[in-house]
């Protein structure tokens, strides 16, 4: 007796299909570096021909358990802004700017219009950080996920004149530490906020008197994304270093940018903490030092710059829309100080 590819539970019918749905998504990201269109065995990118000493920066990422909530939502669009950001946030920590992108989706039973959904909003998220979306692999495999489930990861790839580089090399003590302030959550410390607010849809799509907010609303904001913020920033300003705040909060990133001997001080009290945050510590009984061990708690980029250009800092990440504070200084030693 026969088995057919499509007997085994692979449709690759619906893999053209999915294909077919997701092009037009993709064609808007397009920038003038594409070279061909999707379909083919590889992307192909030009590289920009006024970088003197192009330097690559490559960064790839996932959103985490955060895709629970989507899948139990059943609502996709936005999950793929939260993959590109991820990415795109992390390159241009060292001043590089996005150039392409490529994702990568698996599910057991493949859903055209699922994935497609879930590509408009990687889409999404290249238009706002200016990559373009030239490729990607989808994988059905049937045995491997449960029905209904799926997984996504994306990959960035971005340049930087190599004089330009920012590795917070030149960061020294006196320095100040500027934040810019997250969308919520993001995309990290979801194994834990799943503990807290349950799985249950009918739970979470009630209205929370605490969190003063539908749960399901606040946990699948998208995670910002900064790069057209700070990439007219560095254009303007000497930045010495720039964090993202991911997972391992303040306490774990923030020291990434330090030389040897550099560590920083944190004025807690510089900004008024989401409340979303406080609803989490309540509930979890955790203390200062493991929230801003786990989350942004507000802030999703940290910038570092000499003292004589904080003022032009902070009015430069204004007139592009981010609401940014003063949150410290660097000082002698090792690590973070919350104060």
């Amino acid at each position: 007796m026969a088995i057919s590819y499509k007997d085994s539970g692979v449709d690759v019918e619906r893999g053209y299909e999915a294909v077919k749905l997701m092009k037009e998504h993709v064609r808007l990201t397009y920038t003038e570096g594409v070279l061909g269109d999707l379909g083919s065995f590889g992307g192909f990118f030009q590289m920009p021909k006024k970088v003197k000493h192009p330097v690559l920066v490559a960064g790839t990422d996932g959103v985490g358990t955060k895709l629970k909530y989507a899948i139990i939502a059943n609502k996709h669009d936005t999950i793929g802004i939260d993959a590109v950001a991820m990415c795109v946030n992390d390159i241009i920590c060292q001043g590089a700017r996005p150039l392409f992108f490529l994702d990568y989706f698996a599910t057991g039973n493949l859903s055209p219009e699922k994935v497609a959904t879930v590509v408009s909003g990687i889409a999404k998220g290249c238009t706002q950080s200016g990559a373009a979306l030239i490729g990607g692999e989808t994988a059905e495999m049937p045995g491997f996920y449960r029905d209904g489930d799926y997984d996504i990861a994306g990959f960035a790839v971005g340049v930087v004149d190599k004089k330009k580089i920012i590795n917070g090399s030149k960061i020294k003590k006196g320095d100040v530490l500027i934040g810019i302030k997250s969308s919520g959550i993001h995309s990290n410390g979801y194994s834990l906020v799943r503990k807290i607010f349950g799985e249950d849809i009918d739970v979470l799509n009630k209205y929370d008197d605490e969190l003063d907010a539908k749960p399901i609303n606040v946990l699948l904001t998208p995670t910002k994304i900064y790069v057209k913020s700070i990439l007219d920033l560095i254009e303007k300003i000497k930045v010495k270093g720039i964090a993202h705040i991911t997972g391992g909060g303040f306490i774990e990133n923030i020291p990434r940018i330090f030389p040897e001997g550099i560590g920083g001080e944190i004025n807690t009290q510089s900004y008024d903490v989401p409340n979303v945050f406080k609803v989490i510590q309540n509930r979890a009984e955790l203390s200062q030092e493991e929230m801003y061990n786990t989350f942004n708690m507000g802030i999703g980029m940290v910038v570092c710059v000499g003292k004589e250009d904080v003022n032009a800092t902070l009015r430069q990440l204004q007139l592009t829309g981010e609401d940014c504070v003063v949150l410290g200084t660097t000082v002698k030693g090792n690590g973070v100080i919350l104060k």
